[in-house]
């Protein structure tokens, strides 16, 4: 193998890894953005929990009991 083909064979292996770094740093953002997701539906579910009324349907905010420190 000669000097040239041992550069371009060098060139396209840091042409690779940019890549896949590039794509690591596309998913760990897609990660963050679907954590903070599931974050927001699970207090979501946890508020649908708490104000779930027996005939299935969720009671108004006005209904809701104060905390007992008013």
């Amino acid at each position: 193998m000669n000097a040239e083909e041992l550069e371009n064979r060098f060139i396209d292996l840091e042409m690779l890894v940019a890549d896949q770094e590039r794509t690591i740093k596309d998913l760990s953002e897609i990660v963050a953005d679907q954590v903070q997701i599931i974050e927001r539906m699970q207090k979501e579910v946890a508020f649908l929990i708490e104000n779930y009324d027996p005939s299935g349907a969720v009671k108004p905010l006005s209904e809701e009991t104060p905390p007992p420190h008013y």
